[in-house]
């Protein structure tokens, strides 16, 4: 049965991968537009009227519910890991708005006349394994027959009210920190074209079942002023909101961004998602380049889409020795360094410098 199995690589059964499925930043502002008056809700924290990782409903008791779903097609062809990768990156957008998950409903859509459903039920497998090492029940689900295999998670968490963080209230002078490197666009697309080698695809899985716990411990300091996690939109677009938001310019040390290993070598094979130029069709003209970056290769990473991306935080001068022990405690040396700040509003909303 397990040699069964492995005869299917499940991505070339759709024609997207990971979060790289993501509607493009311009044509999402376009769907979500609308002219119909929204009924006032004072409970609701955060909702619709801001680009945030996930929803957030006061409960009157200081307490902050956050509501979040995410799901994709897939972006590695071992189904148990598929799972595990869509679990951990629905589960993030709670962490990333400083929560801690509570329980988790599946969202499933296969595609039965193509993938068994033995398949389908390793997927489900590898999800039971991320909530188990969250802590969260797997508490039901929904399936349809689809086209395309897809697979994601409905999230529920909670959140003391004064520890919520949301995307758009960064201030100016933070420092920014990420908590992984970027490029899963890049490796993923050499995985689809099949030139990824062994050692490369062990970095790509372990980097995308890598799950964002420590959102919740950053959630309860004070000197993180804003915070998101990087996902479809990439580094460009996460930042762009982040920005925007804030009413402010980001200032960007390209030289600091951290890559995954073996990236540049396929980014010199020309291994680009077609979410890359979306992502830069969507933003580009918002991003302005300083002497002596190289643009063609910043043009590939920074609106490269990532799936069950790092955490993207803004924080105050103030508040940077917390955050950097707290990374060293959780094995983030790495990523110790600010890889930019926050400015002043100018003509651009990111400027990426040398």
């Amino acid at each position: 049965m397990e040699s069964q199995i492995q005869e299917f690589k499940l991505t070339q059964y759709s024609h997207g991968a990971g979060c790289g499925c993501k509607i493009s930043p311009a044509v999402l502002q376009e769907i979500l537009k609308t002219d119909a008056p929204q009924p006032l809700n004072s409970n609701l924290l955060v909702g619709n009227s801001s680009n945030d990782d996930a929803a957030a409903y006061d409960l009157g008791n200081g307490t902050a519910l956050i509501s979040t779903t995410d799901f994709f097609m897939p972006i590695v062809d071992d189904a148990f890991d598929f799972g595990r990768i869509a679990s951990a990156n629905a589960i993030s957008d709670v962490y990333a708005m400083g929560g801690k998950p509570i329980m988790a409903i599946a969202i499933l859509g296969w595609p039965v006349d193509k993938l068994p459903a033995t398949l389908a039920q390793r997927v489900l497998e590898g999800a039971r394994s991320v909530c188990n090492e969250v802590g969260i029940p797997l508490a039901g689900g929904h399936s349809i027959d689809t086209a395309e295999p897809i697979f994601g998670l409905a999230v529920s968490g909670l959140c003391d009210i004064a520890n919520l963080k949301r995307n758009n209230t960064a201030k100016e002078g933070d420092l920014l920190f990420i908590t992984k490197p970027i490029g899963v666009g890049i490796l993923s697309t050499a995985q689809k074209r099949g030139v990824l080698k062994e050692d490369h695809h062990a970095i790509l899985v372990k980097q995308l079942t890598q799950i964002n716990k420590i959102g919740e411990l950053l959630g309860k300091i004070p000197g993180v002023n804003a915070m998101t996690d990087v996902t479809g939109f990439g580094l460009g677009g996460h930042l762009t909101e982040m920005a925007e938001g804030s009413g402010l310019t980001a200032e960007l040390n390209y030289s600091q961004i951290p890559v995954i290993e073996g990236v540049k070598e396929y980014l010199a094979q020309s291994n680009i998602p077609g979410g890359t130029f979306r992502n830069w069709n969507g933003y580009g003209n918002k991003i302005t380049f300083g002497e002596g970056v190289n643009v063609t290769e910043a043009f590939n990473l920074i609106p490269d889409p990532q799936t069950n991306g790092g955490l993207l935080i803004a924080v105050s001068p103030e508040g940077k020795e917390e955050v950097i022990k707290l990374f060293e405690s959780h094995g983030l040396h790495n990523f110790t360094q600010p890889i930019g700040r926050m400015t002043a509003k100018g003509d651009k909303v990111i400027i990426v410098n040398k």
